[in-house]
């Protein structure tokens, strides 16, 4: 499409579902904002909106199709004259969203950012369009407007994914596992630190993945060999480990560099071996618990975060106690538990013995009530020692839904995380107010414990 730059333009993004997802709109922001658009937070405000949509799960789909006809009013009651559709659900039911939703002028699939602000600068006012994909390559060394917190960003190291789970039709809509090239990481890393980013999250369908499509041996150990070594970088953060593709390199890499978080997020999704065939993964219970034992063992302090689904097709009482036991013998850091949702296109979609509703919810609140006990021995097992903290920002104790019962006045708040905490995801910690930088990371005294939140001091003289 060729560029004709029209009239600077007011744009507002909604960005839906993943991190991954994030790093797209981020891209469409910094494309969008080069080009001389105004971006701008105030939807009423806006000429253009943008729905970056997410289509995983069913409660996905729902919270997009609920934000698009909740930006869809602002063509009759603020400024908006054209709704633009972009992202997993849109690539996944594009036709059917333009044809039943009129007020969407374009419908992109997932597409390259570049495409988004081409339609922004080429709009003519004539006719509603669907673009097909695939996308063309994005040039990601291009920049990124951050909607993050300025010390903490999201980099993604590849796209698409090549492990095929039967519940899952991520590889339908973004295509086989892509590396990106090693140095337009690392050069998007440089310029991350120097606008003043300490933590990176490395962010993929699959991390440990990284290089295998570019013929490279330990791509990911590769990758954060160089990247602990660019300045001003202080925390690097490996999500979305799966763990078929955990090497004894990797772990030792991560044992011996200081800036890389004793943290990895490794999801399981089950630990019967007749549910894991079904969900088509590639590991087996043996498998899994001699990987658990090795982490541990290199790294001891390490905190490792799973998830799991429940009520997947076939799923019996005795596959659920077997799930349970696990995950009451392993004791867990985190772990994050999902009820199955059937997807059409996925194989599992086409299993019979669905389970139902009721029996899923019953399953998560199970283990969430075991996972609250252990949280919270964790927790409690912090308290006295002395932790780095990377600060959030200030906030009221009467702002907050439930105070920390370890707050018993009304001074303000400091919020932060621990290398344990990962960014949305995991707990915080709360800290009487004192002389400190949004963003700096200093060390403090835990001194209290909640089920997933921390309470601590700064260090005297930290």
């Amino acid at each position: 499409m060729e560029i004709k730059m029209t009239q600077k333009k007011k744009v507002g993004i909604v960005s839906l579902g993943c991190p991954k997802n994030r790093v797209d709109t981020e891209r469409m922001l910094g494309i969008l904002s080069g080009r001389g658009h105004i971006i701008t937070s105030e939807e009423k405000e806006a000429d253009v909106l943008i729905v970056n949509t997410c289509g995983f799960i069913e409660s996905a789909k729902e919270e997009s199709i609920d934000a698009i006809l909740d930006l869809a009013q602002y063509k009759k009651n603020g400024r908006c004259q054209r709704l633009i559709v972009t992202g997993c659900l849109s690539q996944r039911y594009g036709r059917e969203l333009i044809d039943e939703i009129p007020e969407i002028d374009y419908i992109t699939g997932i597409a390259d950012p570049t495409v988004i602000s081409n339609i922004v600068d080429n709009d003519n006012g004539i006719k509603r369009i669907w673009i097909e994909g695939p996308a063309p390559p994005s040039d990601e060394d291009g920049e990124r407007i951050l909607t993050t917190p300025p010390y903490t960003a999201y980099v993604k190291i590849a796209e698409g994914c090549s492990n095929r789970c039967s519940f899952c039709i991520i590889p339908a809509l973004r295509g086989p596992f892509r590396s990106r090239p090693l140095e337009s990481i690392i050069k998007e890393v440089r310029n991350l630190a120097d606008r003043g980013v300490k933590e990176i999250n490395l962010i993929s369908q699959d991390t440990t993945m990284y290089g295998m499509d570019l013929r490279m041996k330990d791509g990911l150990v590769r990758l954060l060999k160089d990247l602990v070594n660019i300045e001003g970088i202080q925390w690097i953060r490996l999500l979305y480990c799966y763990p078929t593709f955990i090497t004894k390199e990797l772990i030792d890499v991560m044992g011996k560099e200081e800036k890389i978080c004793r943290y990895i997020d490794l999801p399981l999704q089950h630990i019967h071996n007749d549910i894991l065939k079904g969900m088509c993964r590639q590991e087996r219970d043996r498998d899994i618990k001699d990987l658990l034992m090795f982490i541990r063992d290199k790294i001891p302090d390490i905190t490792i975060r799973t998830t799991f689904i429940v009520g997947f097709p076939c799923e019996t009482e005795g596959h659920f106690q077997y799930l349970y036991d696990f995950v009451k013998e392993m004791r867990f850091e985190r772990i994050g538990v999902f009820t199955y949702s059937r997807e059409e296109g996925t194989e599992a979609g086409r299993l019979r013995d669905q389970v139902p509703e009721k029996v899923k919810m019953e399953r998560f609140d199970s283990i969430m009530r075991l996972q609250q006990g252990i949280s919270l021995e964790h927790n409690k097992r912090l308290i006295n020692t002395i932790q780095s903290l990377l600060v959030h920002g200030h906030i009221e104790p009467t702002s907050l839904c439930v105070a920390p019962r370890q707050v018993t006045d009304n001074s303000p708040l400091i919020t932060g995380r621990l290398m344990s905490q990962a960014p949305e995801v995991d707990g915080i910690v709360y800290l009487k107010d004192s002389d400190v930088e949004i963003g700096e990371i200093l060390p403090i005294k835990i001194t209290g414990a909640m089920e997933y939140d921390l309470v601590g001091e700064v260090c005297k003289g930290g």
